[in-house]
Formats: structure tokens, sequence, C-alpha cells
């Protein structure tokens, strides 16, 4: 492992203003903060080379029946209607054939975000606040709008949640989260700004007890040449039960980081039936394909993961 100084990460503080609601539970108000104290930075594993800026790398569009922009994002048709950040106060709401340009910000249980494009900016395109759970973001796309940042694409601090044919793009990272499940979407054209590094779908540590995480059928492209398309880490806590089968993965210094880290002997990590391209770099990421994984832990897996090209195995 490389011997690059140590990286560092805050975990976002959630600041949401829980203005009145009325309808369907959504508010266009601005958001402000809620007392909390921001968690102090952890010290996180190395990443595999300082960053030296956006690549101007393209991201080839996928095929072989993976996701695509084809296949995410708003469905085709659907009309859109114009607004400024939302709140989701109501439980069981449906947020729906809205374009949002701000945050959108999900503080009650089982909420529905469907058919919905966000252009988000600052910490988050769309969060699932710690005490909410539930969430389900469909048929959406999700993005910042390149000149402006936005950090997460979707960031949950909340339970379960499931991201599922979203198209995200133009944001440092795509989904933070340390379970639920992440399927049929489609990750791309990342962004890099000062200070950035850029990931995929992120683990910072444990599910809650009783949760998992899945990140299965996914199409991820890190066109930059830093950080990953997935990662796992233990900034928090011990990483465990996380299963990533049947994506297509690429790019990134490491295409995966696979959970080691500095709470314990991470378990339960399955990387399996994945496939790995070479379109963005020749050894899948920039330094390689994957780095961190204990292949001693209990229940973990690197199993039928293959090169694109060659359907050759890909080593760990």
């Amino acid at each position: 492992m490389s011997a690059t100084p140590s990286r560092r990460y805050v975990l976002l503080a959630v600041s949401l203003a829980l203005a009145g609601a009325a309808g369907a539970g959504c508010s266009g108000t601005g958001s402000g903060g809620d007392g909390r104290e921001p968690v102090p930075a952890q010290t996180r594993q190395p990443d595999p080379r300082p960053s030296s800026g956006p690549e101007t790398r393209p991201s080839p569009e996928p095929g072989d029946g993976f996701p695509s922009a084809a296949t995410t994002g708003v469905r085709p048709g659907t009309p859109l209607r114009k607004v400024g950040e939302v709140t989701v106060l109501k439980p069981g709401a449906v947020v729906e054939n809205l374009e949002v340009h701000g945050k959108l910000n999900i503080k009650a249980n089982n909420v529905t975000v469907r058919n919905v494009r966000v252009i988000g900016e600052g910490d988050w395109s769309v969060i699932q606040a710690d005490g909410a759970s539930g969430a389900v973001i469909e048929d959406c796309e999700i993005s910042g709008n390149g000149v402006v940042k936005a950090q997460w694409g979707v960031l949950n601090q909340g339970g379960d949640i499931t991201v599922r044919r979203a198209n995200i793009h133009t944001v440092s990272n795509s989904v933070g989260t340390d379970h639920g499940l992440i399927e049929d979407s489609y990750m791309h054209d990342f962004k890099e700004y000062p200070g950035d590094h850029v990931t995929g779908p992120q683990v910072n540590g444990s599910p809650r007890k009783g949760l998992s995480l899945t990140i299965r059928h996914n199409t991820i492209f890190n066109q930059i040449s830093q950080t990953s398309a997935i990662s796992i880490y233990q900034d928090f806590s011990r990483a465990h039960d996380v299963l990533i089968e049947g994506n297509l993965l690429g790019g990134g210094g490491y295409t995966i980081y696979g959970g080691a880290g500095k709470f314990g002997t991470a378990t339960g990590i399955r990387i399996v039936r994945n496939v790995f391209t070479r379109r963005l770099f020749p050894k899948g990421g920039f330094w390689g394909p994957l780095t961190y994984f204990d292949d001693k832990g209990k229940g973990n897996r690197f199993e039928d993961n293959v090169w694109e090209d060659s359907k050759k195995p890909v080593l760990p």
C-alpha cells in the first residue's frame, strides 16, 4: 500500500430548517442551523496519489445490458415543474414530477421521490436526514450544475434507503450511505473541486443494527484518476455486510476500496460477479482494480469478477 499522506474526511452535519408544511408536506424554504455540533474530522486510508485536478477523459456510454442514460433518470416525456429547495416533512409523501433547483431534504419516514430532477449545490443535492428512514429515490436525475460545488448526489444520515434507476452526475460523491439498496443506476462524469476526493457509492462504517448495504447492477464510471468507483471505509466504525454484485465498474485511483481499516477486521464484504472495464484506465483504476480488501475476514469474498474486454478473472 502506498505511503502517501493520510486523507481527512468530515462527516457532514445536517442543517435543515424545520419549516411548516402544507399539502403534501413539502416546503420551499431555505435551510438553517439546527444546533448540532459537527463531527470531528477522521483520518482515512491514504489516497493512491494527491489530487491533480479534473481529468478531461470522457465517460463512455455503457452497453451489454448495464444501466445507461437511456435506462435511468426521469422517464421520457414526463413534464416537470420547476421549484426551489424542497423539504419533505410528511410521512409517506410522494414527491414527483419536479425540477428542483437547490437541495431536496427528506425529514420524514417512507418518502418516495419519483421522476424528479434535482440540480443541487453545497453539501448535497438530496439528503435523508437523521431520524428519517425508508426513502425510495427512483427514476431521478441528480446532479450539480458544474459551476457551484455539489458534494453529494444522495447523502443518507438516516435509516434504510433505496436508490433505483438514478442518473447521478456532476457531483464529487454519488451516494453516501452505510446501508440500503443501490441498484440499476448510472453514476458518471464526476466533478472534482479543489480538495475533493471523488467517489461513487461510499461507506464510512457499520450499517445500523439489522441492516446491510447492497450495491447491485449499476454502472459506475469515475473518469477522474483518484479515489474510487466504490469506497468502503472505516472512518467511524468497523465495516461489515456489504454486497457489491453485478456492476460495471471503472476508474478512480483504485476502482474499489474494500473495507479494511482501523476499527477491526471487516466481515461480510462480498464483491462478486462484477465487470471491471479498462475504458477509463488500463488497470481499471489509475493504480488498479482493488485495494484495502482483507480476504481473511469472515465472509469476505472477491469472486467471479471479470475484465470487460478479455472476460478473464480480475485478481484481488
